[in-house]
């Protein structure tokens, strides 16, 4: 995760006070008409607009995980809202919202909120799109004088005889708001500009309240009702069932919109600017707890719903809001607006929030989404869910949406292209296209008997996976084939070789096998699982060996130790021990263990020192050089260009291309004992990572710099069990840059670090990731790093390896809600 800026002090905040006040007006005055129309639209009492979009600046602005996220009252649960309401009454939907509050809490406990992200995006825009008909067909009666229906399909239904009886009032205000809506954003001139500082929404209810009003026309408008008689809610009764249903459909949805809503203003914060004037990244957990905390807090004072709301939050950050204080005084504005403005409010005609709900409801049908569906080839999924959520209700909707994907899913993964086709000199050449599973084997079979038995054949498998089922048919077709004296050929996508794995026999595995493609093929379908030279190797893996922890690198198992942890060398614990006492006494202890080490091994020799190194470069020449010489001549003819400077460990545990993905010329690297980096003009200092951390950045330019500690770290172990007055030796020199992470781990006034989801195994842990954060505190005193941290040109990073899990965690954007720094798993786990 991203380290941009140095924290804010007390004086940066009041320098950012006037552009967060500036940011929250904006905000109120789109807020207060569109609250006003959403509580209109679902048919619950007025004031509860008002009730949620205060709770939702206020109480989600405070405890939510995006900063600047602005939350109230959301068109997205419009329709689930009305649907309750006709079934349970005002009073008891309340109930059902603090219900809901408290399952997104349970949610957020449970740290889900990154599930909630798996949704297919077709699904999501699909139930958004259908919401988005569902209100403007309700909406439309409105505009044109009448009252909305019951469902979206009676409203259509009921159309025909509302245009027969037209309401010319309502209709003439409902016009007039919508054409200020649209043509306010393109004012021409100076004035214009001016003119467009003022948000849409509000300029068009304005207009439309003033031309009612002055014109004397009789029309329906708002009525707010004395705060005195505010209803509020009631225990829920009906079907246990029911109940259930509502809560779970509120806390999803809801749920579900603020976090993409929360990921969308960090995508808009990140393009719009610079790393060092960003807010931290959204915590979606916390935010989360936020929505659940302000959804108990509106419903149990009568209001609506709350979620992230994505059009408030996007005028929020292009209004330059800088900190979550602009969501919280937004929610104050409004509890002001609804005591102080009510004679104000009372004077907006119905038919103008309708028409500006009704653009609201079309909007949300959006033509970039379809585009984006369209191709990713989930049209169909996109069109179901409209149309289901439309004629069934949210929840079915959003059931079929999902069927309908898996079966798309489903139907893609058994999808294959069998075919076969006889070439000159009479080679037969056989394309499968797709995923060859036990839906393929009988199109297999069938086609793999079409050729003579003493024919050459091509066999091309353009695909990822083979199950054992098509491997068995192929295997022993192949055994068939070459015993007749036919000849075979198996390659991968673009010509690439590729052999079938295990060729001995089909018996030797159960599981389910990839395709093994030459590490050299540079089509689409090379794997990069084995490195360069993998598929050789895997081709010699009967003289080789076989063992499980060399699989991903055989480049490096003729010397992997596998022998018992017992019988191996210094441990970390002893290492630890050797770095508290003195450097002479390491040495001794090593020596010590190495002999004891070779005396309880196997009697068979071992390769060390010179050997193993000239038996790995021997195998480095043989194998790997051939595929990597052409990329290697690249970049001597055109020099290094890393995007990163990697600063980590110099434990033999880290393998820093193998835990990155790198290759050469993607890293500038720099290790040493503990992963520090000594402050300028420190005590003892150690110029070589300055001077590596200066030309990296000023240099080559590089665009990030990482710190990556990992678990058992022996330097943090001699840390913490170092004694006073032992003798100074150079290892003790050097551990002193590490010192500030001791005292950090040991301070009151800084934030804690841990992995997320669980507590530090032990001190040696937490110090490990104290340590990470620290040092990238001393990467900011470097003045190169500091100048371009200030350009928004360079960012930090922390990362953390576990070793036992073999698990990379990333540093997270600022702090969890009980004040801690996390570290996020990445990857599988994540």
């Amino acid at each position: 995760m991203t380290v941009s800026s140095p924290t804010r002090t007390t004086r940066d905040i009041r320098k950012d006070l006037p552009a967060d006040l500036s940011a929250s007006i904006a905000v109120f005055l789109i807020a207060l008409p569109l609250s006003l129309g959403i509580a209109l639209a679902t048919g619950a009492p007025l004031q509860a607009g008002l009730v949620a979009a205060a709770v939702g600046g206020i109480v989600a602005g405070r405890l939510g995980g995006a900063p600047l996220q602005v939350s109230g009252p959301a068109a997205g649960l419009t329709v689930v809202t009305a649907e309750l309401i006709q079934h349970y009454g005002w009073r008891t939907t309340c109930a059902i919202t603090v219900l809901a509050g408290a399952c997104q809490l349970g949610l957020a406990a449970l740290r889900t909120a990154r599930s909630a992200l798996m949704v297919s995006p077709a699904i999501v825009h699909g139930l958004l799109a259908g919401i988005g008909v569902t209100i403007a067909l309700a909406q439309l009666h409105i505009v044109l004088g009448g009252n909305p229906q019951s469902s979206a399909v009676a409203n259509v239904l009921g159309l025909p005889a509302q245009l027969a009886d037209l309401h010319p009032a309502a209709l003439g205000v409902s016009t007039l708001t919508l054409a200020v809506l649209l043509a306010w954003p393109w004012l021409p001139g100076r004035a214009g500009r001016a003119l467009r500082k003022v948000p849409a929404a509000l300029a068009a209810v304005a207009a439309a309240t003033a031309a009612a009003s002055l014109s004397g026309l009789a029309l329906p408008r708002v009525d707010l009702p004395s705060w005195r008689s505010h209803a509020l809610p009631e225990l829920p009764s009906g079907p246990v069932l029911g109940i259930l249903a509502a809560v779970l459909t509120i806390a999803l949805v809801g749920s579900v919109q603020s976090l993409l809503s929360a990921v969308a203003t960090d995508k808009l914060i990140a393009s719009e600017r610079r790393t060092d004037n960003r807010p931290p990244r959204a915590d979606l957990n916390r935010e989360l707890w936020g929505q659940g905390a302000a959804n108990i807090v509106s419903g149990a004072l009568g209001g609506l719903p709350v979620a992230g709301v994505a059009v408030r939050s996007v005028a929020n950050v292009k209004s330059g809001a800088v900190s979550r204080r602009s969501t919280m005084l937004h929610g104050l504005w409004v509890v002001l607006a609804a005591g102080l403005l009510v004679p104000v409010i009372d004077l907006i005609p119905l038919a103008a929030l309708a028409a500006l709900v009704m653009a609201v409801g079309v909007q949300m049908v959006s033509i970039t989404h379809m585009r984006t569906v369209t191709r990713h080839r989930e049209i169909v999924v996109y069109g179901t869910t409209i149309v289901a959520v439309v004629l069934g209700g949210v929840l079915e909707g959003v059931a079929i949406g999902i069927a309908v994907a898996v079966a798309l899913a489903l139907h893609r993964l058994a999808r294959t292209r069998i075919t076969v086709e006889r070439e000159d000199h009479g080679v037969h050449r056989v394309w499968a296209r797709g995923q060859l599973t036990f839906l393929a084997v009988p199109r297999l079979s069938r086609v793999l008997n079409q050729i003579p038995h003493d024919a050459h054949a091509v066999i091309e498998l353009d695909g990822s996976f083979m199950d054992h089922a098509a491997y068995e048919t192929l295997h022993d077709w192949q055994e068939s084939h070459l015993a007749h004296g036919g000849t075979l050929e198996v390659t991968g996508r673009a010509g690439s070789s590729a052999r079938l794995p295990g060729t001995t026999s089909a018996d030797e595995s159960d599981e389910p096998v990839a395709f093994e493609k030459a590490a050299g093929s540079t089509g689409p379908g090379a794997s990069d699982a084995g490195g360069p030279g993998g598929a050789s190797h895997h081709a010699d893996r009967s003289r080789r060996g076989t063992h499980q922890c060399c699989r991903p690198w055989t480049p490096w198992q003729n010397h992997c130790d596998h022998r018992p942890a017992g019988t191996r060398t210094v441990t970390a614990a002893a290492a630890a021990k050797a770095a508290a006492t003195s450097t002479e006494a390491a040495a001794e202890s090593e020596a010590e263990s190495e002999v004891a080490a070779e005396q309880v091994a196997s009697p068979a020799p071992r390769g060390r020192g010179a050997g193993q190194l000239a038996n790995g470069i021997g195998a480095f020449q043989r194998d790997t050089a051939p595929h990597v010489r052409d990329e290697l001549a690249r970049l001597a003819r055109e020099g290094q260009r890393p995007s990163q400077l990697f600063l980590t460990c110099a434990d033999s545990r880290l393998v820093t291309s193998m835990i990155t993905a790198s290759g050469p010329g993607d890293l500038f690297t720099v290790r040493n004992v503990g992963n520090l980096v000594p402050l300028p003009g420190a005590e003892s200092t150690d110029d070589s990572v300055a001077a590596a951390i200066e030309y990296a950045v000023d240099v080559l330019k590089v665009d990030s710099i990482t710190v990556c500690g990992h678990s058992g770290c022996g330097a943090m172990q001699a840390l913490l069990s170092s004694a006073p007055g032992a003798p100074m030796t150079p290892l003790r020199r050097w551990l002193k840059h590490g010192l500030p992470s001791l005292e950090r781990m040991a301070s009151r006034h800084h934030a804690w670090a841990r992995i997320s989801g669980r507590l530090p195994a032990d001190a040696v842990e937490q110090l490990c990731l104290t340590n990470v954060v620290q040092q990238l505190e001393h990467l900011r005193a470097h003045e190169s790093v500091a100048r371009r941290l200030a350009e928004g040109t360079l960012e930090l990073h922390g990362m953390y390896f576990h070793v036992g899990e073999a698990q990379a965690y990333l540093l997270s954007e600022g702090e969890d809600f009980f004040d801690c720094r996390v570290f996020d798993s990445v990857g599988q786990h994540a």
